[in-house]
């Protein structure tokens, strides 16, 4: 293949005259940035440590989980002492599950053992000749407790006494936080 002659064409010409007036521009200095602040590193939950047997049984309200039949007499006639206590009134249900879900990892990172969760009774509707009895809330907790992510800590859940909420407010007995 013939190589072709190299020619400059006019327009070569004019943009090298505009290219020999530019000047370089000084390096813009950048002001020092605010220092970078990082917050806290939140303690996770290390689920080997937690529980280490084969696997977990699903929790009914009032069954307990792998407790001495001292401590599940207590648990049950509801003698721990609340430690802390998560309402849901006024929860949609996605809120509330992240809410509980939240509020049962916080209370075992800071070692509580006893905690209550008010789901509320429901709303009773009069239709005809039966009362329907609604309480989303208060029928999806109980799973939430079972989820893979809460189930490892809960030792057992049942409901509260009347003074504490009776049916709408369960008790919850989490496992002790032993640190490896």
């Amino acid at each position: 293949m013939k190589k072709l002659p190299e020619t400059k064409a006019p327009f070569d010409e004019a943009w090298n005259e505009v290219i020999k007036e530019l000047k370089k521009l000084p390096p813009k200095e950048e002001k020092p940035c605010a220092p970078l602040i990082i917050n806290g590193i939140k303690p996770s939950i290390n689920y080997a440590e937690v529980y280490s047997g084969d696997c977990l049984n699903e929790l009914k309200i009032g069954s307990v989980d792998n407790i001495d039949k001292r401590t599940a007499e207590k648990f049950k006639r509801g003698e721990f002492v609340i430690q802390k206590t998560l309402d849901l009134h006024g929860y949609f249900e996605k809120e509330a599950f992240e809410a509980v879900e939240e509020f049962i990892k916080t209370a075992y990172m800071q070692k509580l053992r006893c905690v209550l969760i008010i789901t509320g009774k429901g709303i009773k509707k009069e239709t005809d000749e039966w009362y329907e009895k609604k309480g989303i809330l208060k029928e999806s907790v109980p799973n939430w407790l079972n989820t893979p992510q809460l189930r490892p800590l809960i030792l057992s859940f049942s409901y509260a006494r009347p003074e504490d909420g009776g049916e709408g407010a369960l008790y919850v007995l989490l496992r002790r936080h032993r640190n490896s």
